[in-house]
């Protein structure tokens, strides 16, 4: 586990995301959805068709690659640091896993192709990222990933909500203040509120941004 502050070496982060997934199903997590209809939503509205190359960062055992396939999609990506939460949404995609490219690492030191995609989608991550430094590389990556014209969707905590989860400290965020952390290269386009209903019944503030790769 982490100690607070999330400051530990990379493979205590590794470390601590295993052993949520492997102590608890999916099912069970703060941030599980049946259905990921906001993402939808807006990929929809960005115009994502089929073939748009999308990678779900922090995508883990998230049901947004089964929403996305059952679609048609053909290009999708999904990064987790876990290999337990990438193995349980395998296993649940079963043969239907081999049309996706898994991706184990931590995005803010992994080297991801230049340019190679339309949608940058993150439910996941980014509020997890208490270092300034974490953020800087996470946006360069963004920015070095997405296409020019692509998109970045981002879902993070809002400012009203606990500034822990899962045992982490959290950084809480709205739409401008992510806009500008994460730099000239993406520029914001829309954001949308969302009340998240866990598991457990507790009520979450979200605020999802979507930018724009200039």
């Amino acid at each position: 586990m982490l100690p607070p502050g999330n400051d530990g070496s990379r493979a205590e982060w590794k470390a601590h995301w295993d052993a949520v997934y492997t102590s608890k199903a999916p099912t069970e997590l703060s941030w599980y959805q049946s259905q990921p209809t906001r993402s939808l939503e807006l990929l929809e509205q960005l115009g994502a068709g089929p073939d748009a190359a999308i990678i779900d960062v922090g995508g883990g055992a998230s049901t947004l690659v089964d929403a996305l396939l059952d679609r048609g999609a053909n290009n999708v990506s999904v990064l987790d640091i876990s290999r337990a939460a990438l193995e349980h949404a395998q296993a649940r995609l079963g043969v239907r896993s081999a049309s996706v490219t898994w991706i184990e690492g931590d995005i803010t030191n992994i080297e991801l192709p230049e340019h190679a995609y339309d949608i940058w989608h993150d439910r996941a991550v980014y509020h997890f990222l208490t270092s300034a430094d974490d953020r800087r590389r996470y946006a360069e990556s963004a920015a070095r990933a997405l296409r020019s014209g692509g998109a970045a969707i981002i879902a993070t905590f809002a400012p009203n909500v606990p500034t822990r989860c899962s045992g982490l400290d959290v950084v809480r965020h709205d739409s401008q203040a992510l806009a500008r952390a994460l730099g000239p290269e993406l520029s914001l386009d829309r954001s949308i509120d969302e009340m998240h209903h866990t598991p457990g019944g507790i009520v979450q503030a979200f605020t999802w941004t979507v930018l724009r790769r200039r």
